[in-house]
């Protein structure tokens, strides 16, 4: 199962630990201790929202409930990204331990783990991994002779909708239900899934917490920058030599980051995967972190032989085909988006109406329910932006409107 051609290296995540080790340092902590540590930390949410998840797991403690749970958000749908995939097949240890933490942390009794569809291949070695925790009494009644720390972990499948990568869609479809994004408020924090308090957290993000435990806030903040502490995954493809899973300290530049895996003759560069942003050659400069550009993780490479056009048609096709279609901007405003690419690729457009794309697609940005509607006309307007010169005078024309 072990990813033997991804490239691996850095020193948090991919640091050195063993199976139970933070488990057993419950034995000598409390969650208020727990928690101190991931403030300390600066932990923000790995999967792209950066929700500090001290916070997040604060406001569940608290909450007053007979039952809780902690929810490992496995759905790995993002273009370009596979970071989970590797932690859960190389490194279940960290995944799975942060969820006992946080059980721990938050007073859970159990804990799910949301996997991608599409990763059904790997359920069984999974299955047979938390098997052995049970034997090890890593989980279970009374786990590392902790009296009355009772949790467990299953593991339920998805079933391919990207949508369900957002928390409250991701609960409804753990439900039984359509997976659609609920009105918020209430938080999961509060009201999560069967309506008791739930954290959600992303595969990596669990896996920092693990170290965190083990090693000390203060451990973590010395890589990154202030604002964006600690090191991020980032699942690079596309024109490199060198493609695969980078663990990066946060603050790294574009520039930086190209030279490490050996991409040559790099046009462009999209960052966060289909609902993140693309860049120029003139923006290399810039870092990687919430000072200026917030990721999840996938950076898709792109060179000088690439027709942009086609990159953003691609990008557009998937999400109208991924809208779940339950609040019109993002319905409708996709589709609109994908013909007005259309119209570029056959040189009919003006650039008034372009121009007024550019605006409904700020519109959804504010006003589509959930992420998707939300990130998806951010590589229509950063490529049209970006990439102007290549898409509008290459032969097309267009029909010169104002």
């Amino acid at each position: 199962m072990e990813n033997k051609k991804i490239k691996r290296e850095g020193a948090v995540i991919f640091s050195e630990y063993k199976r139970g080790d933070s488990i057993n340092k419950l034995k000598e902590i409390s969650r208020d201790d727990v928690l101190f540590e991931l403030k300390e930390s600066g932990l923000k949410g790995r999967g792209g929202a950066g929700f500090p998840t001290s916070t997040k797991w604060m406001l569940t403690a608290a909450a007053k409930s007979d039952k809780k749970y902690i929810i490992c958000n496995a759905d790995e749908g993002e273009p370009g990204t596979f970071k989970d995939r590797v932690l859960l097949t190389d490194y279940p240890e960290l995944v799975f331990d942060g969820m006992v933490v946080g059980g721990f942390t938050i007073g859970a009794k159990e804990g799910i783990v949301y996997l991608r569809g599409e990763y059904e291949y790997m359920l069984a070695d999974l299955e047979l991994y938390l098997n052995n925790m049970r034997k090890d009494n890593l989980l279970g009644n009374n786990i590392a002779g902790i009296d009355g720390f009772n949790f467990d972990i299953r593991i339920q499948l998805g079933s391919g909708a990207y949508v369900c990568g957002e928390e409250t869609a991701l609960i409804e479809s753990l439900e039984g239900h359509r997976g659609e994004a609920r009105n918020r408020p209430p938080f999961p924090v509060n009201t999560g899934f069967m309506g008791h308090p739930t954290s959600v957290n992303n595969v990596e993000t669990l896996s920092a917490v693990t170290h965190i435990v083990l090693k000390g806030g203060s451990w973590f903040r010395q890589y990154g920058t202030n604002k964006s502490t600690g090191s991020k995954l980032f699942s690079v493809s596309g024109d490199c030599e060198k493609p695969g899973v980078y663990e990066l300290p946060w603050g790294t530049t574009i520039s930086e980051l190209l030279e490490k895996v050996e991409a040559k003759d790099t046009k462009a560069v999209q960052v966060g995967g289909a609902s993140g942003i693309c860049l120029n050659k003139e923006q290399f400069s810039r870092t990687l972190g919430y000072e200026d550009i917030a990721t999840g993780g996938s950076i898709i490479v792109f060179n000088k032989d690439r027709d942009m056009i086609h990159v953003l048609k691609n990008f557009m096709e998937f999400f109208v085909e991924e809208s779940c279609g339950q609040c019109t901007p993002c319905r409708i405003g996709n589709t609109k988006l994908l013909e007005g690419v259309e119209m570029i690729e056959k040189g009919e457009f003006t650039f008034r109406y372009i121009n007024e794309l550019k605006e409904l697609g700020k519109t959804m940005q504010v006003a589509s329910k959930c992420g998707l509607g939300q990130s998806s006309p951010n590589s229509f307007i950063s490529i049209l932006n970006n990439f102007s010169e290549e898409i509008f005078n290459q032969g097309n024309g267009g029909t010169n409107g104002k």
